[in-house]
């Protein structure tokens, strides 16, 4: 049978549990996961390689990217996100609708006719490389991010399967409403209840996906499973513990950059007969924390400097399961005011633009 390939596009609204879904599909944590929502700031991807199932798929790569909640943006910071989501719609193959079956949803009545493209321009006219998009008039959903998703992905030409998540948080008797009100706002290609926490659903979701997926070649090695470098998610892990332990607004005005990162030599061979135990390799680590305010760095210290250091000693337990290594980590709060609406600290933000800084250090 041919091999597939394709780019499968996840969105929803926030706390949809999509970030979720990507690592249970992936089987690797990728993906940061709280419950607040706007955890997820980047488009993430996750690369799944499916074996072929004699007399029902093929073998395919799959590589599915997930997205920021959709929300009503407030600064620059919350544009780019959804910008995020619009580059990822422009090249998918499929898209994945996630939503939380156990929330009652808000539908218009009516349902815009147009894209709400409003913010995706905006940002498109910051960015000198941003491609040219059509103008288009705001959409009368933004306040209402349900209808706001459907008003997406009514606009697509690709299979759009929709995905009711938490089915585990629901009566079954439901479901089925719920399905039947979905299906009458858009041609779902599929409709499949899941459950991403328990991992139910997940073999016959990728099975269909693989049944929609073109004809193709790998676009990542058999054996990675994300295109993320090491130091973006040791940064995300360790904003995951900031969304985790902090309240307010210091959750959404913090972020975190990694100043410096500094892998273990290769450990020396181990002697014949050795009986004592070689100790893991430590990989140092670096990592600054970002906020807006003075009372916001006051509470990341914490009282005697208990915040940051519960913050750091969850965020080396995490770091040390993903590199396999022992760490040592410093962090540092530094203030930055109003970042979330600069264009440079956002830029820098960018771990693309973060690999070419250090690139170019090193060549100096």
């Amino acid at each position: 049978m041919p091999f597939r390939s394709g780019f499968v596009s996840i969105v929803g609204r926030p706390n949809a549990g999509k970030s979720t879904l990507l690592n249970a599909l992936i089987g690797e944590k990728i993906a940061i996961v709280t419950r607040k929502p706007q955890t997820t700031r980047n488009r993430i991807r996750g690369v799944l390689e499916v074996p072929a199932n004699k007399g029902k798929h093929p073998a395919a790569q799959i590589v599915f990217v997930d997205t920021p909640g959709v929300h009503k943006p407030s600064n620059l910071l919350d544009k780019r996100m959804l910008q995020e989501v619009y580059e990822a719609l422009d090249t998918r193959d499929i898209v994945l609708h996630v939503v939380d079956a156990s929330r009652s949803l808000r539908l218009p009545e009516e349902s815009a006719s147009f894209l709400p493209s409003l913010v995706a321009d905006e940002v498109a006219d910051e960015t000198e490389a941003a491609p040219q998009r059509e103008k288009r008039p705001p959409s009368l959903h933004l306040n209402n991010e349900d209808a706001f998703v459907l008003d997406l992905i009514r606009k697509l030409d690709c299979p759009v399967f929709l995905l009711l998540n938490k089915i585990d948080a629901i009566a079954k008797d439901q479901l089925l409403p719920l399905m039947a009100q979905l299906s009458m706002e858009h041609n779902y290609a599929a409709i499949l209840p899941i459950s991403a926490r328990k991992k139910d659903g997940l073999d016959t979701l990728v099975a269909k996906l693989v049944a929609h997926l073109p004809e193709g070649q790998r676009y990542y090695p058999k054996e990675q499973f994300t295109d993320q470098p090491e130091r973006f998610l040791v940064a995300e892990l360790i904003r995951e513990k900031i969304l985790q332990f902090t309240g307010e607004e210091v959750p959404y005005a913090s972020a975190v950059v990694i100043e410096r990162f500094e892998e273990p030599a290769a450990p020396a061979p181990k002697r014949p007969n050795a009986k004592i135990a070689q100790k893991l390799p430590l990989t140092r680590i670096a990592a600054a924390i970002h906020c807006e305010r003075d009372g916001q760095k006051a509470i990341l210290i914490g009282k005697g400097g208990a915040m940051l250091k519960q913050i750091g000693a969850a965020s080396r337990m995490e770091i040390e399961k993903l590199l396999g290594t022992r760490v040592y980590l410093e962090l540092f709060i530094k203030v930055a005011e109003d970042w979330r609406s600069s264009r440079s600290f956002l830029d820098s933000l960018d771990w693309q633009k973060q690999l070419e800084d250090l690139g170019n250090r090193q060549k100096e």
